[in-house]
C-alpha cells in the first residue's frame, strides 16, 4: 500500500517557509473548509478577505496545510490529502474539526514531524536530535551542523538556526508575559503534548522520552502502519521503530517514548489488533510484523474516532 511519508531527500530541504508565524489551533480547519469552498482562496486576491487574515497570515496558513498534510501540490496546484484531509476537517462529518480530541494532535504532530521535505527542521529535531536537555543556541547549532552536512543547495544559516526557535515556540508549553501575550501563549495546539518543556531558568530546554499515557494505540497504529508501508515490509526490528536508521523515521524518537514505553504501546496494539500486528523474535531480535487482515492507515483512525462519538 502507498504511504504518505516520503524518505529524507538532501535535494527537497525546505526552511523558513512558514512567514515566521507558528501553528494556531484555528488555522488548519479555517484553511481547509475555505479551500474545500474555494480551491483557488490561496492565490486569490480576495483571501486576505475570505481567510480574515493578513497576506503573510495566509500564506502561513497555507504552509501548515502542506506541512501536515491536509493539503498537498499535485502538479498542478492544492488539493485534499487523501484521506485525512476530509476526514478530519469536513464541516458534514469531519472526526474532529475543530482539533477538540488530543489524538488529533498526536496526528497532526506524526504528520508534521515526519514530513522531511516541507518541515525538514520538525523532522530532524523529532527524528535525529537525541540531546534530552540542551540550549535554544545548542540545538541550532545542531541543525545547522545537520544541514551543513546531510543537505544539498544553498540555505541560509541564521534561518536554518530561527527554525529551532519556532519549533520550541510550537512545543514547548508557554509562559505568558507582555511580550509574548496571552493570545500567543494560548493558540499553540502542539504545546499541549508536553514533548518539549523550558527549565526554570528558561536558559535549558528538555525534551524527555516519558511513557506518553495520553497517546492513543490507533494513532501509533496509523503510525507504524504508515511506517510498513513506507518500506514496503511487513516486519521490523523494535529497535528499528524506537531509534529508526539512515535518517528513516523513528517512532520511538517522535512521540517521545522510553524502550519501555515503546515495548508496552506495542503490546497494547497487538492486543487491540491482534488480527494486523505480532510481537515475535527471529534470531534474538525482537520484531513486529504485521500480518492477516488488510487494513488502511486511515481504518486505524476511523476505529477511534468513531468509538469516541
Amino acid at each position: 500500500m502507498e504511504s504518505s511519508l516520503k524518505f529524507f531527500n538532501a535535494k527537497t530541504a525546505s526552511f523558513g517557509r512558514h512567514e515566521t508565524f507558528s501553528l494556531r489551533y484555528a488555522w488548519l480547519t479555517k484553511g481547509f473548509q475555505a479551500f474545500n469552498h474555494n480551491h483557488t482562496v490561496f492565490s486569490s486576491d480576495e483571501s486576505t478577505i475570505e481567510l480574515g487574515v493578513g497576506k503573510n497570515m495566509v500564506n502561513a496558513i497555507k504552509y501548515w496545510l502542506r506541512a501536515t498534510a491536509i493539503l498537498k501540490d499535485s502538479g498542478e496546484g492544492l488539493v485534499v490529502s487523501p484521506p485525512l484531509g476530509k476526514a478530519i476537517f469536513s464541516e458534514k462529518d469531519g472526526w474532529d474539526p475543530y482539533l477538540e480530541d488530543e489524538a488529533t494532535i498526536w496526528l497532526i504532530h506524526w504528520l508534521l514531524v515526519t514530513n522531511s521535505e516541507l518541515a525538514t527542521a520538525w523532522y530532524w529535531f523529532f527524528n535525529c536530535f537525541h540531546k534530552p536537555e540542551f540550549t535554544s543556541e545548542e540545538a541550532a547549532e545542531a541543525l545547522a551542523g545537520f544541514v551543513r552536512n546531510n543537505v544539498s543547495g544553498k540555505h541560509s544559516e541564521k534561518t536554518v538556526k530561527q527554525e529551532v526557535a519556532m519549533i520550541l515556540r510550537m512545543y514547548s508549553p508557554p509562559k505568558l508575559n507582555a511580550k509574548s501575550g496571552i493570545e500567543e501563549g494560548l493558540d499553540a495546539p502542539l504545546s499541549s503534548l508536553k514533548l518539549v518543556t523550558a527549565t526554570e531558568n528558561s536558559h535549558f530546554y528538555r525534551s524527555l522520552p516519558g511513557s506518553q499515557p495520553n497517546l492513543p494505540t490507533s494513532v501509533m497504529s496509523y503510525a507504524i502502519n504508515e511506517v510498513f508501508n513506507q518500506r514496503r515490509i511487513d516486519m521490523l526490528p523494535i529497535n528499528d521503530l524506537m531509534y529508526g536508521q539512515n535518517h528513516g523515521i523513528a517512532i520511538g524518537n517522535v512521540f517521545r517514548l522510553t524502550e519501555s514505553a515503546l515495548l508496552a504501546k506495542l503490546e497494547n496494539l497487538v492486543t487491540a489488533y491482534s488480527e494486523n500486528f505480532q510481537i515475535n523474535e527471529t534470531a534474538g531480535i525482537h520484531q513486529l510484523s504485521r500480518t492477516g487482515k488488510n487494513m488502511t492507515s486511515s481504518d486505524f483512525l476511523r476505529d477511534y474516532y468513531q468509538s469516541a462519538t
